[in-house]
């Protein structure tokens, strides 16, 4: 299976228990893989040494392909079945205080935004997400009455630096579904979670 501390498909993983992790994975073909090349592309082009600029750089595509995402343009949107969103809700509660501390999330029609925390005695969390997305996999495709791939296999995954980091992405998080036009209020959303340590 290799080093699931540490590896790397198309984008790099870096996953130490005692961190906190910002995560998002989404369903299989949500976005044209012609799309995805051209912002790997773009990316890549600007690299350089600088941490400070990496981390801008890794800001700006993740913004890129969260917009893409939310416009919801291009693939399946079955996350806006409630029966399929509180099947990954409950799965993604299942892992707390088991695998890691969830401290928030929120349920797109084509993605999944989650913020965690991992013990320092945590299951590598690589192991944990291939639980989670092979359940939620299995069980919405027979709600689904299908058998092809549910989720995209890579999870995009960032460690959260610092306390004002971990305010900004969890107001990204929370207010996800008003940024992508499906509600006024992050209050309408369902599929929106915080633990009572995060408020």
């Amino acid at each position: 299976m290799g080093d699931l501390l540490y590896y790397e498909r198309n984008l790099p993983h870096r996953l130490p228990p005692g961190s906190a992790i910002f995560l998002t994975f989404r369903l299989a073909d949500s976005l044209p893989q012609v799309v995805l090349a051209r912002l790997r592309v773009q990316f890549r082009n600007t690299e350089n040494d600088s941490t400070e600029l990496t981390y801008a750089q890794q800001r700006r595509y993740f913004g890129c392909f969260d917009q893409l995402l939310d416009g919801a343009a291009h693939g399946p949107t079955w996350l806006r079945e409630p029966a399929i969103a509180n099947l990954v809700a409950a799965s993604l509660h299942h892992f707390h205080g088991k695998a890691y501390e969830l401290i928030c999330y929120c349920i797109m029609p084509n993605h999944v935004h989650a913020v965690v925390s991992l013990p320092e005695n945590a299951p590598l969390l690589a192991e944990t997400l291939q639980r989670l997305k092979g359940y939620t996999a299995l069980q919405a495709n027979k709600l689904l009455g299908r058998t092809r791939q549910f989720w995209q296999r890579e999870t995009y995954d960032h460690i959260v630096r610092n306390g004002e980091e971990m305010h900004r992405i969890f107001t990204y998080v929370v207010n996800n579904p008003v940024k992508a036009g499906l509600v006024e209020s992050w209050e309408q959303w369902p599929y929106t979670y915080w633990s009572e340590a995060a408020q």
